[in-house]
């Protein structure tokens, strides 16, 4: 089973996709990820195991990044 979470507007994409993606933990999975369209093309972060892992990786990078 899978989840996938969007957003299309004008407000930063990743702490919105990152809540949704909260919503959906604890149900089976053990990944995730998210793809942002930035700079003419797509930034693509994407971790096994919890969410939590996933969020480190993305503090790493600059939310202008992504």
């Amino acid at each position: 089973m899978c989840g996938i979470i969007g957003y299309a507007g004008n407000e930063n994409a990743v702490p919105i996709i990152v809540e949704g993606l909260k919503k959906l933990e604890y149900r089976g999975y053990d990944s995730a990820g998210l793809a942002v369209y930035a700079g003419g093309g797509f930034e693509v972060v994407k971790k096994k195991g919890r969410l939590s892992v996933l969020e480190s990786e993305i503090e790493k990078k600059t939310y202008s990044d992504l």
